[in-house]
């Protein structure tokens, strides 16, 4: 049995959700989030509390179970505080700056490189070197930040480039440092 599927979800103020069929659409102030369950699930609205059943016992049933009440769930949860990643730009002369609505990155290019705004998410920058990815859909949140990562992967040797923030690094030793121990 699914411990997480069985729990229910329980609607806050300001919050609206409509189930029609397999469709789950949540409404509130930051915006609309549907969700389509497999033909496996089923939802129920019932005095503002949603549930969520499996059709039959199945592996793949008891899998889905689970996973869709999580998603429902981080869809109402998003409406009334939105989810936030934070990275953070590490390296001299490595700098980031909102321009309009788009992220201008120097990262040590011949060129800064622009990452356009996306709809449904809200960048912030505080200094000159973090970055604070919010928005309602939590999925979406974590893909946009693994983007913007991606633009310059932090280098294992001297720990240059864009990391979550409190992002444990194992920085390699060098040459000098292989070349010191073998020496001794």
């Amino acid at each position: 049995m699914s411990k997480i599927g069985q729990k229910t979800i329980s609607i806050p103020v300001g919050v609206n959700v409509a189930i029609d069929k397999k469709t789950v659409t949540v409404k509130g102030s930051g915006g609309e989030l549907v969700i389509t369950l497999p033909h496996r699930i089923d939802a129920h609205l019932d005095n503002n509390v949603i549930s969520l059943t499996r059709v039959n016992e199945e592996k793949k049933s008891k899998s889905l179970h689970g996973l869709m009440r999580q998603l429902v769930y981080n869809a109402v949860t998003g409406m009334i505080t939105p989810w936030q990643k934070r990275l953070e730009v590490v390296g001299t002369g490595f700098n980031v700056k909102l321009q309009g609505e788009d992220l201008v990155f120097k990262l040590g290019y011949s060129h800064p490189v622009v990452f356009k705004k996306v709809v449904g998410i809200r960048f912030q920058v505080e200094g000159n070197n973090k970055v604070a990815v919010s928005g309602m859909d939590k999925q979406l949140v974590g893909q946009i930040t693994y983007q913007i990562k991606m633009l310059k992967k932090p280098d294992v040797y001297k720990g240059k480039g864009i990391r979550y923030e409190n992002e444990h690094l194992r920085i390699k030793p060098g040459k000098k440092a292989k070349a010191a121990g073998a020496a001794a």
